[in-house]
């Protein structure tokens, strides 16, 4: 199980530039640098506390950095709130699956449904044409979704009766019925039994060869090993390196910062 080698000169499907981050005076981002190639499955990878998912979450609007520009597309979508940026296709998860207890897992695939006709009163009201036409169109492919996350079985579960890594496939369910053009999954193997883990895995590289562009943190450096090409280094707040898996390894600032630690 191998990611696409990624051809040279791919446009960037995601670039950040000299972003910087601070809370209460405590800088967390410092100057991040890095880019994300269209078609890759790039793995981000650093020690606890290196700023991974603080990056996600200034990347994807939770957080409004203080200095540094993120562009998706080669568009500047820096400024832009999290919903705007699901519908420009940069869609993430986090390291806790969420939800809504009292939902069926159908039911969530659906609430992040694109475009839904619900969010305009008069269509939810009334149920005009339109409206019952994309609603039969985000339900087929809701359906489709679960279908290839093996999660049919349990469509009409509440997500409280799933299991962790069940959980964490109806968290990429989710993201994908929001049809991102980029995918940020912050550990989504994380908690997750070795069966499961394997499963997770094999779903992420069959979307990545289907054309969806993933960058992907995670601690199990194994899987990062396997799945990921290019790997980019961060510490301390900011990118070390990147490259192949068998290079950022060699490198001795990673050993210092990471690898070394662990090992």
């Amino acid at each position: 199980m191998q990611g696409p080698e990624i051809a040279q000169g791919t446009q960037a499907q995601l670039a950040v530039t000299g972003l910087d981050l601070s809370f209460y005076g405590v800088q967390v981002l410092r100057g991040v640098e890095l880019s994300v190639q269209a078609g890759s499955l790039t793995g981000l990878i650093g020690p606890n506390g290196a700023g991974k998912s603080t990056l996600f979450n200034a990347i994807s609007g939770l957080y409004k950095p203080n200095h540094g520009s993120v562009q998706l597309g080669g568009r500047d979508v820096t400024a832009l709130s999290p919903d705007k940026l699901v519908a420009a296709g940069l869609v993430r998860s986090f390291q806790l699956a969420r939800g809504f207890p009292k939902l069926s897992v159908f039911q969530h695939l659906m609430l992040y449904g694109a475009q839904q006709p619900g969010e305009h009163l008069l269509a939810a009201l009334i149920g005009t044409r339109p409206a019952r036409e994309r609603e039969q169109m985000l339900a087929e492919r809701a359906f489709d979704i679960a279908g290839r996350l093996k999660l049919t079985h349990v469509l009409d579960n509440p997500v409280t009766a799933l299991s962790g890594g069940q959980k964490k496939l109806v968290e990429i369910g989710r993201a994908l019925m929001a049809e991102p053009k980029i995918l940020l999954l912050d550990e989504p193997m994380a908690g997750v039994n070795p069966s499961l883990t394997e499963e997770i895995a094999e779903h992420l590289v069959g979307l990545n060869r289907d054309g969806l562009t993933i960058c992907l943190i995670e601690h199990d450096m194994a899987l990062i090993k396997r799945l990921c090409h290019p790997v980019i280094v961060m510490a301390e707040g900011k990118v070390l390196t990147q490259g192949t898996f068998a290079q950022v390894a060699a490198d001795t600032r990673v050993q210092e910062a990471y690898l070394g630690r662990r090992h």
